[in-house]
């Protein structure tokens, strides 16, 4: 099995998004979003950055709680899906990269924005309050676009503001507890997994398998595997201090062994 690099520009689109909205309660989505303002810290109505925004829960439900949210995802059904559940739908808007921006009223008093984009080109300088990286995707992108990312991130963040990652892929979650064949079966999708991890390259390389009514598609998937030590030293290059390592929304210590990291830097 040999995935290309950029697995994901084409990975993130029917079935596998059918999948991951019936694995996600509304449940989960308030105990992480209570989890983002208490690690974030934001001063009310402060404008904070998803990035990636999938079909924008998170983003949603801060705007709920007041907070003006921009959210950035590659995955085009996404960002449609997240536009037509705020109310009123704002028609998108061409602008210079290309990208799709919807600038909505959500509840009647908080702006959220969808912007169709690149994680790697984010732009703005100093003018977000905090931002999060949630949903395991820190570890799609080869060492240099991660720090390309995470150099966005820091540039478009206030000093002292925070950024929260999330990730299942740190060598001390992954690697104590990697299976190579597993499947899970929800609602009425059958998803099968097999891992290969490429020890030459700090990498693992997957293949999904969906099913559902007697038809199948495969899709593949590349996670770069890095320790938490690397991770921080990233972070640290790009001016972001990590101040707490969670392995849980309960604020529980990480540890070896731990399935999540969830991890808490700031601004220099």
């Amino acid at each position: 099995m040999t995935v290309p690099s950029n697995w994901y520009e084409d990975f993130f689109h029917g079935v596998p998004l059918d999948l991951w909205r019936k694995a996600v309660s509304p449940e989960q989505t308030k105990a992480e979003v209570d989890f983002l303002i208490k690690a974030l810290e934001p001063a009310p109505h402060a404008h904070l950055l998803d990035v990636p925004c999938g079909n924008g829960r998170h983003s949603i439900e801060l705007a709920r709680r007041g907070y003006r949210v921009t959210g950035i995802d590659l995955s085009k059904e996404f960002v449609q899906e997240a536009q037509s559940k705020v109310n009123p739908p704002a028609l998108p808007r061409e602008i210079e990269d290309q990208t799709l921006s919807h600038g909505v009223n959500a509840g009647g008093t908080n702006l959220v924005e969808f912007v169709l984009g690149d994680m790697r080109r984010i732009e703005g300088e100093a003018i977000y309050d905090g931002a999060f990286c949630l949903g395991n995707s820190f570890g799609y992108l080869v060492y240099s676009d991660m720090e390309t990312f995470l150099s966005g991130v820091a540039r478009a963040l206030k000093p002292g503001a925070r950024f929260v990652v999330e990730t299942g892929m740190a060598a001390e979650s992954i690697l104590p507890n990697l299976e190579e064949r597993m499947w899970y079966q929800i609602e009425d999708v059958l998803m099968t997994i097999e891992h290969r991890y490429q020890a030459q390259e700090s990498c693992l390389d997957t293949e999904y398998t969906f099913m559902r009514d007697g038809k199948s598609e495969t899709r593949q998937a590349k996670h770069w595997v890095y320790t938490v030590a690397e991770i921080r030293r990233m972070l640290e290059r790009a001016g972001l201090a990590v101040l707490h390592l969670y392995c849980s929304t309960h604020c529980e210590p990480f540890t070896l062994g731990s399935r999540d990291l969830l991890l808490v830097a700031q601004r220099l």
